[in-house]
């Protein structure tokens, strides 16, 4: 067996709502506590569990996103800000849209993590509507970034 006489790293302090989500570059900053009150989240989830559960979704959103970007960036702009859009309520209709794909995302992965483990028959029909309420938010998230690509809402084939 062998034993490590150093001391361990120091654990990064505990994230908080106070502290922007840097959303990589182009994107805009994500406030923890703006999206917490969007989202409707209680105090059962923790801001270290909201934090991860953003991060995921700032990340998965902007890979979706990525070829859009790269068209964008090559245009000239150098953040989502500066890409010409409609303004609505003093933003841009395509900051608004990013957002909602995030926060959508990120309470889809927060619904599912917080499934009742509950066997009784109401436990289950809460699982039930936790898994309604995360595919609906997916669907949401997916809306939006379809609108951000301006590409249609439905797939339609010819049988």
């Amino acid at each position: 067996m062998i034993i490590n006489s150093t001391a361990p790293a120091t654990a990064a302090p505990i994230a908080n709502d106070d502290q922007p989500i840097k959303a990589a570059y182009f994107w805009p900053e994500i406030d923890p506590a703006h999206a917490r009150a969007a989202m409707r989240l209680d105090g059962t989830v923790t801001a270290p569990r909201l934090r991860h559960a953003l991060v995921e979704a700032v990340a998965g959103v902007n890979q979706e996103l990525s070829g859009w970007r790269q068209i964008r960036t090559a245009a000239g702009a150098s953040q989502l800000a500066e890409v010409a859009a409609e303004q609505i309520d003093g933003e841009s209709v395509l900051m608004q849209r990013w957002r909602r794909a995030v926060y959508a995302t990120a309470a889809a992965e927060l619904a599912e993590r917080y499934r009742s483990f509950d066997t009784t028959g109401a436990g289950r029909q809460r699982a039930d509507d936790l898994d309604s309420t995360a595919d609906d938010l997916r669907a949401d998230a997916r809306a939006a970034i379809r609108a951000i690509l301006a590409v249609g809402r439905a797939t339609v084939e010819l049988i």
